[in-house]
C-alpha cells in the first residue's frame, strides 16, 4: 500500500497577503469553544473562516511558484495558526483544537479543488496551473482515489471516530506523527498503532 505513504519532506515558504475574513478580537477562540459545546451556527462560521484562510494561502502558494509549486498542507494549516494568533483571534491554548479541526477544513479544500479539476477534464476545458496544481504533493494516485479515500473516510467515522480523524489528519492534513499524537493528546505509539490500522481498513475498502 505504498500511496498511503506520506512525503513529509516539503518545505513550506509563505507568500501573499492573509485572505481570513476580518473578525473582532479572540472571535475564532469564542467559536472553538462554542463548536466543541456543540453549536452548529458556530462550526459554520469557524468552518467558512478558516476554509478561506486555507484555500488563499494554497492560491498564493502556486501564484508564488506557478506549476512547480508543491502544495504542503501542515505548513498551510501552520501558517494559519499563525496569522489568526498574531491577529489575536487564537490563543495559543487553541493550538491543539485548530490544529485538529484544521485537518478537516484541509480536507474540504482539496476535495473541492480535485471535483472542480475532475469537472474540467470532463468538460475538455484546458486547466489552469492553479487548478491543476491544488492537490498536495504528499497524495499519491489520481483525483478518484482522493474522492475514494474521502468516501472511506466517512464509514469509518461512523465506526471508530478517533481512528478516522487520525487516518485525516496524516492523509489529507499531512501531519507527522508526532504533531497528531500532540493534538489528539495521545501516545505517538498510538497514533502508529491507529494509523496502520486505519491504512489496512481504507485499503481494503479501496480494493
Amino acid at each position: 500500500m505504498p500511496w498511503f505513504g506520506l512525503d513529509e519532506s516539503a518545505i513550506f515558504n509563505p507568500a501573499g497577503p492573509s485572505t481570513m475574513p476580518r473578525l473582532v478580537m479572540g472571535q475564532l477562540t469564542d467559536l472553538l469553544g462554542r463548536m466543541q459545546g456543540g453549536d452548529a451556527a458556530a462550526r459554520d462560521a469557524l468552518f467558512a473562516a478558516a476554509y478561506a484562510e486555507l484555500h488563499g494561502l494554497a492560491q498564493a502558494r502556486l501564484r508564488h511558484g506557478g506549476r512547480n509549486a508543491l502544495l504542503d498542507t501542515t505548513g498551510l494549516v501552520h501558517e494559519s495558526y499563525l496569522r489568526f494568533a498574531r491577529a489575536g483571534e487564537l490563543r495559543a491554548a487553541d493550538r491543539p483544537a485548530f490544529f485538529a479541526y484544521a485537518s478537516q477544513v484541509m480536507r474540504s479544500v482539496i476535495l473541492n479543488s480535485v471535483r472542480e479539476r475532475v469537472a474540467l477534464k470532463r468538460g475538455g476545458i484546458r486547466q489552469t496551473s492553479e487548478a491543476s496544481s491544488l492537490m498536495p504533493s504528499h497524495l499519491p494516485g489520481d483525483e478518484q482515489t482522493v474522492v475514494d479515500v474521502h468516501e472511506a473516510l466517512k464509514d469509518l467515522e461512523k465506526a471508530d471516530p478517533r481512528l478516522a480523524q487520525v487516518a485525516e489528519m496524516r492523509y489529507f492534513g499531512g501531519y507527522s506523527e508526532k504533531e497528531v499524537a500532540e493534538t489528539l493528546q495521545i501516545s505517538e505509539r498510538t497514533v502508529q498503532r491507529e494509523w496502520e490500522k486505519a491504512r489496512l481498513i481504507l485499503a481494503a475498502a479501496l480494493r
